[in-house]
């Protein structure tokens, strides 16, 4: 196989190390291989954005935009080879993988938009004569450190608006989805972006991704990955006074109060905690459940489920895909047998399954009898299992869906305006669903949650500006 190698400074480097990129629905399938960056490597990449900086965010906005557009129309026009590449190096479904290539294309689409809507402001001093100038300016180099359940959307999101507000970007994918993360690379690498703006290094995040997000020279990081890691980067980055965005875990609760529609709480419960293998910070894997509708609700769901098929990713068919790779495999049965042992009762699911190649299978879970100190109910497993919360009303259900450490997204299933608007008002998250699966956003609006699920501004959106930019006030006598 050709070696795909890391971008840097406008030139296809081979690092002396690679690396398989190995499909988890079939692991004899080799999706390609890829260079491994080095420390050199993060170094020339870091020095060629520095260097380029300054031209990129002196450009037009009609420059900014026909860049962008270009890569947007090209993502598009390929969105079917791209997610079928998504599909096989990450385990999403094939239509998942063509759905999410399809977004990344309009997300730079919307982002090309807002290098042209870019607008700033002009006001009278309090002193005579004196004019204010309000403007957004690029904050130099950034650096990009993407997680693998998302390959193209969320590395798209990040470096849309960085090249849309002027920045030059060093990007680092995660190791185990290379593959999207060159693709993108080469549309970029071919849109009329002035030489060393975009840089690509692929690699070990314990290699590369420490010495990029302590590099003197990256004036801020955005990071979506997992709690530890985005901690220790927020501590890292706010040290050396550089800006910091983070993206981290969840445990999401989908609350179905006794009133709800049993067909529209099932389908959301089911589409949010089970679809793209649950392996979304977004995914729903708390449902807690009034005391009337429980039994129905948990009856129903099973039926959903195991009506389920559990395939490759690029079967017809298929609607639940493989596990990402064999370790969060065996995290994801630890956490079943930690459920287990605590009192939980699975009530469906959860074991390994064969398919006609070798992959890392499993059927999804579901756990009943459970209670929100369990730590089924406290930590993140990121896995294609859920578990149910019996509680008696609605104030029962608000605060146990508030109880955690976590606050991105979070559902609520009710025919009760009433307690649909309570809910919106007080659930302690930063997206709120009614009667929709908690996972599930649109690009063109803010992405992000509360307590130890984020930091830092908000992404997506024109209000991704606020972490891409910085404010300069000038004033003008005559």
């Amino acid at each position: 196989m050709q070696l795909q190698k890391n971008l840097i400074a406008g030139e296809w480097k081979d690092s002396g190390a690679a690396k398989d990129n190995m499909s988890p629905s079939d692991v004899s399938d080799v999706v390609g291989v890829y260079a491994q960056a080095d420390l050199a490597d993060v170094n020339a990449a870091v020095a060629a954005a520095k260097s380029a900086s300054g031209q990129w965010a002196a450009s037009t906005p009609q420059q900014r935009f026909d860049v962008l557009d270009f890569i947007g129309t090209e993502i598009l026009a390929r969105k079917a080879e791209i997610g079928r590449l998504l599909a096989r190096e990450e385990g999403k479904t094939l239509p998942e993988g063509i759905g999410e290539t399809a977004r990344a294309g309009q997300i730079f689409k919307y982002f090309a938009g807002e290098a042209l809507r870019n607008s700033g402001e002009h006001i009278q001093s309090v002193r005579p004569g004196v004019s204010i100038d309000i403007e957004r300016q690029a904050i130099g180099v950034v650096g990009l450190v993407t997680p693998w359940n998302f390959p193209i959307a969320i590395p798209a999101w990040k470096i849309a608006p960085a090249l849309a507000f002027g920045n030059s970007v060093v990007f680092k994918p995660a190791e185990l989805v290379p593959g999207c993360a060159w693709a993108l690379a080469d549309i970029i690498s071919r849109s009329g972006l002035p030489t060393g703006i975009f840089n690509l290094i692929m690699g070990k995040g314990s290699v590369i991704g420490d010495a990029l997000v302590n590099h003197q020279d990256i004036s801020g990081v955005s990071f979506t990955g997992s709690v530890a890691v985005g901690r220790q980067v927020a501590v890292n980055c706010v040290q050396r006074q550089a800006k910091v965005q983070l993206e981290m875990g969840g445990k999401n609760p989908l609350v179905i109060l006794d009133d709800a529609d049993l067909d529209t709480a099932v389908n959301c419960a089911v589409n949010g905690a089970y679809f793209s293998t649950g392996q979304r910070c977004t995914a729903s894997s708390r449902f807690i459940v009034t005391e009337k509708i429980h039994d129905k609700f948990v009856a129903a769901v099973k039926v959903s489920i195991a009506a389920l098929r559990v395939d490759h990713a690029l079967s017809d068919g298929t609607q639940i895909g493989p596990v990402v790779d064999e370790s969060q495999l065996a995290k994801n049965f630890e956490y079943i047998e930690i459920a287990k042992k605590e009192g939980g009762h699975l009530a469906f699911g959860g074991e390994s399954l064969k398919r006609e190649k070798e992959g890392f299978y499993m059927s999804p879970a579901l756990f009943t009898e459970t209670d929100n100190s369990m730590r089924i109910n406290r930590e993140e497993v990121f896995g294609p299992i859920a578990s149910v919360v019996r509680v008696k009303d609605y104030e029962q259900a608000l605060a146990v869906a508030n109880d955690t450490e976590f606050g991105l997204s979070t559902g609520i299933c009710t025919t009760s305006l009433k307690y649909a608007t309570d809910f919106r008002q007080k659930a302690d998250a930063g997206m709120v669903m009614v009667n929709l699966p908690t996972a599930g956003v649109d690009y063109h609006v803010p992405f992000g949650g509360r307590k130890g699920s984020s930091y830092g501004p908000r992404e997506q959106g024109s209000y991704a500006a606020e972490f891409y930019t910085t404010v300069k006030t000038s004033y003008t006598a005559p």
